[in-house]
């Protein structure tokens, strides 16, 4: 019986050593194991294309050129950093010349009529507007207006037979998406770069005052401003407008307006000349960890009352200078900038119940909300 055992162990020790070598040296001997013979992993369902052609041959017709003309004051002298004495300098004859300068940047068709929504900074202060197709046309652009709060302008030219980019009303955009930019950086011609959705509600950068931005890591560069973001589908996703970058080249991190921003912007710019926005008179700032102790908070939530507009929506409602407002109808409110974000799709007369902290004492006040003034320079 043992010598019985002795055999059959060894047998078994023989053949996985045969079965090793033969897994080894010739895989394709086993069941399954010729290469190309195995089940293939099932495909993932709405994988990307391999090619984006048809997305980019929909949406860059849509696409324009925008070059500005305008003429600057040129220092003949160098200037002083007093922001204030060098301003009374540039109005003395004889310490400034006057020089045209040109600039470019990228435009978005948006209606067949000849509306094309650009940036704001792209045509700021410009005196002359022209606009050049992808089929080689071109024509001088009319301002329509502009939101320098958002960094947006509307411009409209008299030509035919224009085509209109594909617009999703109600766009889901999701971190990860494809996207393309196309736009005219540097000058050199339209050209389209590809990437991915990088982050969606970007804010508090600092570049304009209302800021909701989508962000990319797809190549945008100086020239790509007020050029379309699309998705796989050629339909517009934004409005590029700003790059990070130390160099003035990009690194990665671009940023849109989100179509459907864009396109509230342009539909307030077109019926009514500027866009509404709810406005308390007031100008809000942030509850700083110095500020918290000076004030006796706890936290550094809400927005300190900076100052009031006389005969302001505020100040008719009895808001003073020091006031902390903690909430907005019955929602905390974070900082300034969410206070400001939160008035601004607020109707004109409709009430804003604040709620306060004035010298240790809450309280809270009815604010019927007025329409905040135009903005007089670029909010970036």
């Amino acid at each position: 019986m043992k010598r019985l055992w002795l055999i059959f162990a060894q047998t078994v020790t023989v053949c996985l050593g045969i079965l090793f070598l033969v897994a080894t040296l010739r895989p394709q001997w086993l069941p399954g194991g010729a290469p190309g013979t195995g089940t293939a992993p099932p495909a993932v369902a709405g994988s990307a294309p391999i090619s984006y052609a048809a997305a980019v041959s929909r949406a860059a017709p849509s696409v324009v050129n925008i070059y500005t003309a305008k003429h600057v004051d040129v220092p003949l002298v160098p200037l002083p950093d007093d922001p204030r004495l060098e301003q009374f300098l540039r109005g003395l004859p004889g310490f400034t010349r006057r020089e045209a300068s040109t600039s470019l940047g990228s435009g978005v068709i948006v209606r067949d009529d000849g509306t094309i929504l650009t940036n704001y900074h792209v045509i700021e202060a410009a005196d002359a507007i022209e606009v050049r197709l992808r089929d080689g046309r071109r024509a001088a652009a009319k301002l329509i207006g502009a939101d320098p709060e958002s960094d947006l302008a509307v411009l409209k030219i008299g030509l035919r037979d224009l085509p209109a980019i594909a617009f999703d009303p109600d766009p889901s955009v999701r971190v990860g998406d494809v996207v393309l930019a196309i736009g005219n950086p540097f000058g050199v011609g339209q050209t389209t770069t590809q990437g991915i959705v990088s982050a969606v509600g970007r804010n508090r950068l600092g570049l304009n005052t209302y800021e909701d931005f989508i962000q990319t890591d797809a190549a945008i560069n100086p020239g790509n401003s007020g050029g379309a973001l699309i998705d796989t589908r050629g339909e517009l996703v934004g409005i590029n407008t700003a790059i990070y970058s130390e160099t003035g080249g990009s690194l990665g991190i671009g940023f849109a307006i989100p179509a459907a921003t864009a396109h509230h912007i342009l539909d307030e710019i077109v019926e009514h000349g500027r866009v509404r926005r709810g406005w308390l008179g007031l100008e809000p700032q942030d509850i700083t960890p110095d500020l918290a102790r000076a004030f006796g908070l706890k936290d550094t939530r809400g927005a300190i009352v900076a100052r009031i507009l006389p005969g302001g929506p505020a100040a008719r409602a009895g808001v003073r200078v020091g006031d902390v407002i903690r909430s907005l109808d019955g929602q905390p409110v974070e900082d300034a900038y969410d206070l400001v974000n939160r008035l601004a799709p607020l109707p004109e007369d409709s009430t804003a119940r604040l709620a306060l902290l004035r010298q240790g004492r809450s309280l809270t006040l009815e604010v019927r909300v007025g329409v905040r003034p135009p903005a007089r320079g670029p909010g970036r």
